[in-house]
């Protein structure tokens, strides 16, 4: 199968997501926005699998399984106060685990930027605060994408930040008016 194939349709999938509205649903699975996302990430995990047998950063996979994990717990409707403690274990394991494979500065970038979208994505869907996780973690990966010339999750990741910082705009627009 070919990853760029599998990367773009993953990318097309999560950024539809991005753009999809953010808003507050009884149960996370009920979210059209968060099917969008776990079945986007599914195939971007799928991407970065492929990419590293082709040559590619095996970050990306370290990226992934921290997205799988925020994907579990945002489906699970795991509370805030739960997810962040949770996420932040996973994170700072594969930032020792990214240390220990150290590549440079560019390393550290990907891992603080992974943290922030893995807590993102586990928050309770319709929140300005899961919007602006997502959408910091998504440019610090989107650099870290331009760094290493990964192209798929360069854009994937600047599209993806737009959105959620505008969707944050509009939910803190809202709440004012």
């Amino acid at each position: 199968m070919n990853p760029f194939i599998v990367g773009l349709i993953g990318s097309i999938i999560l950024v539809t997501g991005a753009a999809w509205p953010a808003l507050k649903v009884k149960h996370p699975v009920l979210s059209r926005k968060n099917q969008l996302f776990a079945v986007g990430n599914a195939c971007m995990f799928a991407y970065a699998i492929l990419q590293y047998f082709g040559g590619g950063s095996f970050f990306f996979i370290l990226e992934q399984i921290l997205i799988a994990v925020s994907t579990v717990l945002m489906l699970l409707n795991t509370k805030d106060r739960i997810v962040a403690p949770v996420i932040a274990l996973v994170g700072s394991g594969l930032i020792v685990y990214s240390l220990y494979l150290f590549q440079g500065m560019e390393t550290v970038i990907l891992i603080v930027g992974l943290t922030g979208l893995g807590i993102g994505f586990a928050m309770n869907p319709g929140s300005q605060r899961r919007q602006i996780a997502l959408g910091i973690g998504s440019a610090l990966i989107a650099y870290f994408s331009y760094l290493v010339k990964d192209p798929i999750f360069l854009w994937l990741n600047t599209f993806f930040a737009i959105f959620s910082f505008y969707h944050a705009w509009r939910l803190k627009s809202a709440s004012k008016g």
